[in-house]
């Protein structure tokens, strides 16, 4: 226990001396870094089930009723985030790849890595679990409508289920199952108790591989596009700082408790990039380099912010 308590207790640390690593192997080993991009959704995967582990499902019955909660974070992701979004992309240029690009990662939420942010950041996980239906459902219906409405009838036409469906079985769905069904098995033996016990020790390594993986596999593309790049690395970061706040404040509105507010804070922060990267390679191909390569820039960015959210958001924007 000891040992895993120091692991948690420097993973910030673990996850800079990743980061760095990650961008040194995928731009001077691009061969590995591309063998690396069929393993992303496998690991996420892992870290979601070894996440899901550590949830005691007995207790999730009380955050379905958790209406304000629920409330908060519809109108952060669908009222609150569209309207920072429109506002940051005015200081953009007017070019559909771009825009389709920006567009398509800050207008929706994560609905996978967020759980662990905010367990990290000592937040309400549990809320943000129940709540990840909800949140893929209403993103689904709701991105086709907003890139219409910034973009025009073409942009929306692109957004198709198939991506969003595939990912949440893959990346929520089937991890939960095991999860519980361990959980369920673990209280008739001890051999499934000692599978949960293990499975505490996988979501910081798990964590570490995962932003490996996706920084070391996507890195490449950044360089054909670093003239767009340059343009919208700002517009993410003012996403990210702008968003803590707008959610804390909406977050008093609706009166949630501190482990809700600082979940409502990383759902309000952080973006599905990981979703809505096949829908951008997908494209034709006139198209695809840059949109995908925006939205792996924001999936940078948002790491390095993650990383220092998990400190400040509980010891500094949502103290108790």
């Amino acid at each position: 226990m000891i040992a895993r308590e120091k692991l948690e207790n420097n993973q910030v640390f673990l996850y800079v001396i990743v980061l760095l690593l990650a961008v040194v192997v995928g731009l001077f080993t691009p061969t590995i870094g591309k063998q690396l991009d069929v393993t992303i959704s496998f690991v996420i995967a892992i870290l979601m089930y070894s996440m899901f582990s550590q949830i005691p499902f007995t207790s999730l019955k009380e955050s379905f009723s958790n209406r304000r909660f629920i409330g908060a974070l519809l109108t952060v992701n669908y009222i609150a985030v569209p309207i920072i979004v429109w506002l940051l992309t005015m200081l953009l240029p007017d070019h559909p790849p771009l825009l389709l690009g920006v567009y398509l990662v800050l207008l929706t939420p994560c609905i996978d890595y967020v759980i662990v942010f905010t367990a990290l950041g000592r937040g309400n996980e549990k809320a943000m679990l129940v709540s990840t239906p909800i949140l893929f459902i209403t993103q689904m219906l709701l991105l086709p409508f907003y890139l219409w409405l910034f973009i025009g009838d073409e942009a929306a036409n692109i957004v198709e289920p198939q991506p969003f469906l595939e990912a949440f079985l893959e990346l929520i769905i089937i991890p939960l199952l095991l999860a519980i069904a361990l959980q369920l098995f673990a209280k008739k033996s001890s051999a499934g108790d000692k599978i949960i016990n293990l499975s505490a020790w996988l979501p910081v390594p798990f964590m570490a591989l995962t932003l490996f993986i996706i920084v070391s596999s996507q890195i490449g593309k950044l360089s054909t596009s670093i003239d767009w790049i340059i343009r919208v690395i700002p517009i993410y970061i003012a996403f990210m700082i702008i968003m803590p706040f707008i959610s804390k404040l909406i977050g008093k509105w609706f009166k949630l408790d501190i482990e809700s507010g600082r979940a409502l804070i990383f759902s309000g922060s952080t973006r599905n990039s990981l979703v809505v990267l096949p829908l951008a390679l997908s494209l034709p191909n006139h198209l695809n380099t840059l949109v995908a390569a925006i939205i792996v820039t924001q999936t940078i960015v948002e790491i390095i912010g993650e990383i220092f959210y998990i400190r400040i958001v509980p010891n500094l924007i949502l103290r108790k």
